[in-house]
């Protein structure tokens, strides 16, 4: 959106009708020694024909042309063009918040649309629309948790996202809601559930794991779901990459599922926006935090869309508030019903099975190659694996980015004890001439004695 300066007659204009003479007055309060008396330390103004020649400079530094393999959370999946056909438009792109129903039906039915699929996806009974990201949901559900049980303990997985088990940390230290961390099979890349088992307590509110898991990993929902419940924990599964669910069976034996939605349609953009959504049990509906759209009838008969069970700070008393989140991610909800609706049922499992069938390509394309091996081979996974080499994973990324390959996210920072390791991905946009050049890149590194 450009920027349209005001002209002089209309800067007289705004003044006079405010009741001042100059621009000057509006800082009457500001005592005069702290007032700037001079010109900005900044380039001078340009003309807009300037600026948008800087802007062409500026873009022409970013990268592009790179095969990527990179994923952790964040994942680069094809957009249709009707997407941004839609949510560009006025109706919706400047809307802030749906308050007033009855001049907002279009966006509240489109927030019931997108609950009804999200419910579709994951099993469960009731969703919302929504919250920041996957990382605030699943902070948001294990107080949730807590809540429901009036129990503080959790106990987190080691294999959920670094970055949302950081996000918990800060919800936490001001919420009273100690946590433990179970560990991983080495062998399998699963939870423990021995030691899961183990670290339950009588306080214990939930038990949080990712499937799949920051590995790539499918987590055994079921028996994890049966530790949990034994000991009167709930069990909040995290689902960070949300296509795995067009050919992974839905977590329906948990009691609250927090998912990323970012991979239905929304691009990365430089990490952001996201679209965080928490599903639930029926029962619990009443401590689920967020918006919740739901439909009714109004007095003539016709079909509607409202807005109801608000439990936000904003509108009513902050101590009996859910969440403190006071606004949500419509138009990027917006963005992921659409692309649901593109692609449908059939679209979906069609899209997930290609992301399979890419990923098991590359995954022995690039284990064939000396010195690279996979980790948790025997275990279910989808989109992402883990590769370890001997080689530093720096210089590998480095050698590789020289000819024009993003390689695997490097996991030495978050998980030391599995060596030089790295976690690739692959998607439908990774085609198989990618996948053979970093398979040739990596052979090459292990000819010349790297």
């Amino acid at each position: 959106m450009r920027y349209l300066p005001k002209s002089p007659a209309e800067r007289n204009s705004m003044l006079e009708k405010i009741g001042a003479r100059h621009v000057d007055d509006l800082f009457v309060a500001i005592p005069e020694e702290y007032r700037l008396r001079r010109d900005l330390k900044i380039p001078p103004q340009m003309g807009e024909s300037e600026i948008i020649e800087y802007f062409r400079k500026a873009a022409a530094q970013n990268g592009s042309g790179y095969a990527s393999f990179l994923g952790a959370g964040c994942y680069r999946h094809y957009r249709p063009v009707v997407i941004d056909s839609i949510v560009q438009r006025g109706e919706f792109l400047t809307s802030y918040t749906p308050y007033q129903a009855e001049i907002t039906q279009g966006t509240l039915q489109a927030i019931f649309e997108f609950q009804t699929m999200i419910c579709e996806l994951t099993g469960m009974d009731v969703a919302n629309a929504s919250m920041y990201d996957g990382s605030t949901g699943a902070a948001e559900a294990v107080m949730m948790a807590a809540r429901i049980t009036g129990r503080s303990h959790s106990v987190i997985a080691q294999t959920v996202h670094p970055e949302y088990r950081e996000v918990m940390a800060t919800y936490a230290q001001h919420q009273g809601l100690p946590s433990t961390t179970v560990g991983y099979d080495p062998r399998t890349g699963r939870i423990q559930l021995e030691l899961l088992d183990a670290a339950i307590t009588e306080d214990t509110a939930c038990v949080l794991v990712q499937s799949p898991n920051f590995f790539g990993v499918i987590e055994d929902i079921p028996a994890i779901a049966e530790i949990a419940h034994a000991k009167g924990a709930l069990l909040i599964v995290s689902i960070a990459e949300a296509v795995s669910l067009g050919a992974v069976r839905p977590p329906v034996e948990a009691d609250i599922v927090s998912l990323e939605a970012q991979s239905f349609g929304v691009a990365i953009s430089y990490g952001g926006p996201f679209c965080g959504v928490i599903a639930t049990r029926e029962k619990y509906i009443r401590q689920m935090p967020g918006r919740l759209a739901g439909q009714t009838l109004d007095a003539d008969g016709n079909r509607g869309f409202v807005l109801t069970l608000a439990t936000r700070e904003q509108h009513i008393r902050r101590e009996k508030a859910t969440s403190n989140i006071c606004t949500n991610q419509a138009l990027v909800a917006l963005m992921a019903t659409v692309y649901l609706t593109v692609y449908g049922k059939e679209g979906l499992r069609e899209l997930a099975m290609q992301n399979l069938a890419k990923t098991e390509f590359a995954r022995r394309t690039l284990t064939a190659q000396p010195g690279q091996n996979c980790l948790f081979e025997a275990s279910p996974r989808f989109n992402e694996f883990v590769l370890t080499s001997e080689e530093p994973v720096a210089e590998m990324q480095a050698r590789l980015r020289a000819q024009g390959i993003l390689g695997g996210v490097d996991l030495t920072r978050w998980y030391p004890e599995l060596g030089q390791a790295t976690l690739w991905c692959v998607t439908e946009l990774n085609t198989r001439a990618q996948m053979e050049a970093a398979a040739q890149a990596l052979a090459t590194s292990s000819a010349v004695g790297v």
